[in-house]
């Protein structure tokens, strides 16, 4: 039978088939990724071949993985030289932001974009909390919209707490697989609850003494929504490792470095101290953002430093 991987605890799986019905699911020995030293080789989002185990009555054995369409990994928590893969088959990723309790920074927003576009997954940015803004965050934020609007991404404000934005985000969700992602605390959980009131997922208030939000998703996890599609759920995290980005390809995830590449004196142009730069002009003329071409270049500075 064939069957969707909706929860990964590591060594024992939940999925449903495509009549519904869900089964507890187990692995037999181990998969082998061509290419891909994952920690997990089975992820939330695959679609896996069961068969059923005669001794458990809602038990059944995955056999094999079928293809991927696409996943987006991290560097896994416990090895930073190995990938964990989060989710596959995606139609989109989305990610919850803050300007305020807790501030998400714009270089943990740009390497999650930079992650999407290397597996070539649509992104979404979903700043949380609107009805905190005093006049300094709503200059911020039309500045932060202004600036990834203008290079193709989908940037929405929402508040859970006046309404308002939700139904545009839940628009954005119907009849497509995403991924939700974001730090502890900008409230993913509290967005599930308002699609899922009957779930109650726990949600915790953000760490007073940090201003970090708390650790409430210990497993990715896909729902259903009621209203077509689905939604995985991700653990908060905290820090967005780039796996196997080089210094020489990572200015090819900035979409408004790729439009300029070619413009460039030379063809291995790092956008750096390189005379006939393209990038560096437009970012002299504000054709590229100053912040962005900073994110490029603190996130090129750990590649060098071998930190990702």
């Amino acid at each position: 039978m064939l069957a969707t991987v909706y929860k990964s605890t590591g060594s024992w799986y939940i999925v449903k088939d495509n009549t519904g019905k869900v089964y507890n699911a187990r692995i037999l020995g181990k998969f082998k990724i061509d290419g891909l030293k994952s920690t997990n080789p089975i992820a939330v989002g695959d679609h896996v071949i069961i068969e059923s185990e005669n001794e458990l009555e809602d038990g059944v054995t995955i056999t094999a993985i079928a293809d991927r369409r696409n996943y987006i990994t991290r560097t896994s928590p416990a090895n930073r030289h190995q990938h964990h893969i989060i989710a596959s088959n995606l139609d989109q990723t989305l990610l919850f932001a803050t300007l305020k309790d807790p501030k998400t920074s714009l270089g943990f927003i740009d390497r999650f974009l930079i992650t999407s576009e290397a597996y070539h997954i649509p992104a979404v940015i979903v700043f949380n909390k609107s009805d905190l803004y005093g006049k300094k965050e709503l200059a911020k934020f039309s500045e932060v919209r202004n600036m990834y609007e203008s290079i193709g991404y989908t940037v929405v404000s929402m508040s859970l707490a006046t309404g308002e934005g939700v139904e545009e985000v839940k628009g954005l969700l119907k009849d497509k697989v995403t991924l939700l992602s974001g730090h502890s605390g900008v409230g993913k959980s509290s967005f599930i609850n308002a699609l899922f009131p009957e779930m109650g997922l726990k949600t915790q208030e953000v760490s007073d003494w940090s201003g970090k939000g708390l650790h409430t998703t210990t497993f990715a996890e896909m729902y259903d929504l009621p209203f077509g599609g689905k939604i995985i759920d991700t653990p908060g995290i905290r820090e967005l490792g780039l796996v196997d980005i080089s210094k020489q390809e990572l200015s090819h995830y900035f979409p408004e470095m790729v439009a300029l590449i070619n413009e460039c004196q030379f063809n291995n142009c790092m956008h750096m101290n390189e005379p006939g730069c393209a990038v560096k002009m437009a970012v002299e003329e504000g054709k590229v953002h100053l912040d962005r071409y900073i994110s490029y270049c603190n996130i090129l500075d750990k590649i060098e430093e071998k930190k990702y």
